[in-house]
């Protein structure tokens, strides 16, 4: 199934997605902590109050994690572009909830930064608590897999060895629209993902060339915080991004980037400038 956080008349709504409809979740304002995996599997559907998609509004797909964990350099051909070198421990950094936007939302180009990067990536959502889960029982507390670009702004990103500030954007990162159950989704490590802007392909990859499998991500990052239903990993980018090409491609007030991956989804995104204060 596909399910989705929406707006419609002003009303915050779970919904599944029906072909062109939209069907309530009954008592279930958003997907997060309130529609763990138990929930999912047999989700309680208000028909009468069905609404076509047309007239929703996305909401970035989990509103308020209680987590957003971000895997960094796990595809070979990234880690080369980069120049940086392989590791045998995922790199991982943290963003806020605040950093979300929904998948079609306007991005601000924020005027204090010259370097607004683009990077396409898979996204995981958790739909069951997991503490030290081994790799083999990692995808059981999957809830669904979604689309996301971890929106970077470079400058701010090196300004220290921490990548925080260049990450964690306020509104900066769209995720969604949908969340794909694993039963629809298939096998997460065989997915093709690209990026466009303004129409070209600028990224096209595959997860199963990702360094650190899903399993194992979850598995390494449950060894230290629980993670709980409607928290967010954020699987890594592969090769191709803007700033490491010669001339860089940055993004700027009127540019559009596109990301898709085959069997999860599309979100798409408008930059537009900025203003101080």
């Amino acid at each position: 199934m596909r399910f989705a956080s929406v707006l419609h008349d002003g009303q915050p709504y779970a919904v599944a997605i029906e072909d062109q409809t939209a069907v309530p979740l009954i008592d279930v304002a958003e997907l997060g902590a309130p529609s763990p995996n138990d929930l999912l599997r047999d989700p309680p559907l208000d028909r009468d109050a069905a609404f076509p998609l047309s007239e929703a509004t996305y909401r970035p797909l989990i509103p308020r994690p209680e987590k957003i964990i971000c895997v960094g350099l796990n595809y070979k051909a990234h880690i080369e572009e980069t120049q940086r070198e392989d590791s045998d421990y995922p790199v991982l950094f943290t963003k806020f909830a605040n950093s979300l936007t929904g998948p079609y939302d306007t991005i601000a180009c924020p005027p204090e930064s010259e370097a607004i990067d683009y990077e396409g990536e898979l996204a995981v959502i958790i739909g069951a608590a997991a503490r030290r889960v081994s790799p083999d029982r990692a995808l059981d507390v999957v809830a669904g897999y979604t689309v996301a670009n971890d929106v970077t702004m470079r400058d701010y990103q090196y300004k220290t060895h921490q990548w925080l500030q260049g990450k964690a954007w306020e509104a900066s990162t769209p995720l969604g629209p949908a969340l794909v159950t694993p039963d629809e989704a298939g096998d997460p490590g065989a997915l093709s993902l690209r990026t466009l802007v303004n129409g070209e392909v600028v990224q096209e990859s595959s997860t199963e060339l990702m360094i650190f499998p899903i399993p194992t991500l979850i598995s390494v990052i449950s060894e230290f915080t629980t993670l709980k239903p409607g928290d967010v990993i954020l699987t890594g980018t592969p090769a191709g991004v803007g700033f490491r090409r010669d001339p860089k491609l940055l993004m700027s007030d009127g540019d559009v980037a596109v990301v898709e991956i085959d069997g999860i989804g599309r979100l798409e995104s408008h930059f537009a400038a900025a203003q101080r204060g």
